[in-house]
């Protein structure tokens, strides 16, 4: 017998805000030059290697959501390097070896923002809607490699999140 198809789920993207994004991370908003570092800047931590900041080209997929992951090592920091709007799902970090998919929450990202994940956020994206993308990435040279935690929410709760966008 195989298993039933996953049931899907529309997730309506909610704006990304300050207030919003605060469980997850911190919304990166533009500011004038020389301010000074306060409470509305990312708290990077980059300590556990070598810091790596690349720009990912990404080809379009579907907005459908399988898949989540955290790094438990390190922030990351991810911006639209061509000024257009993104789409990420997000759970918020703790000990659990898997995320509460009760608590996973979509948002779009508006041009001109950055996102710095918490240490151990579960996320699935970039996702977007042109045929491809480019998006700068600030996390550690080898995170892909040693701290890349992922959780099939297919298998794992027969879960399906189609980003409704």
């Amino acid at each position: 017998m195989s298993d039933p198809a996953p049931r899907t789920i529309d997730m309506i993207p909610q704006t990304a805000t300050t207030a919003g994004i605060a469980p997850f991370g911190t919304l990166i908003l533009p500011g004038e030059d020389g301010a000074p570092f306060g409470d509305a800047d990312a708290q990077l931590a980059l300590g556990a290697g070598t810091p790596r900041f690349y720009i990912m080209r990404l080809a379009h997929r579907p907005m459908g959501v399988v898949g989540i992951t955290r790094h438990v090592k390190v922030t990351q920091v991810l911006a639209s390097a061509d000024g257009q709007p993104w789409f990420i799902c997000l759970a918020p970090p703790g000990d659990a070896t898997q995320p509460d998919p009760a608590s996973i929450a979509c948002f779009r990202i508006p041009p001109g923002v950055g996102l710095a994940l918490h240490r151990g956020t579960w996320h699935a994206g970039p996702y977007f809607q042109a045929a491809q993308a480019d998006f700068f990435n600030l996390e550690l040279s080898d995170t892909n490699i040693d701290d890349h935690h992922t959780v099939r929410l297919d298998q794992v709760f027969g879960l399906r999140l189609r980003i409704a966008a």
